[in-house]
């Protein structure tokens, strides 16, 4: 009997790991698939602008990471 259960154990194991790398691959090709995120509205940006703005004032973002987040928003 203990020679079923290694059997067994094994089997199971050799099936996760299989079934894990199919899971993976099948996750890299849809991000590498996946649509561009749709650009923000002017009143998105303007909003978000203000935050950050808000944020930088408050002293929670420094310069540098004020003037990152504003480029990335603008571009």
């Amino acid at each position: 009997m203990p020679r079923l259960f290694r059997r067994a154990a094994r089997t199971a194991v050799v099936a996760g790991v299989v079934v894990n790398r199919r899971d993976r691959k099948q996750a890299e090709q849809n991000a590498q698939s996946a649509p561009a995120p749709a650009a923000a509205s002017d009143g998105d940006v303007t909003d978000e602008l203000t935050k950050l703005a808000s944020l930088h004032s408050d002293g929670v973002l420094t310069d540098e990471e004020f003037a990152a987040a504003k480029a990335k928003l603008l571009a």
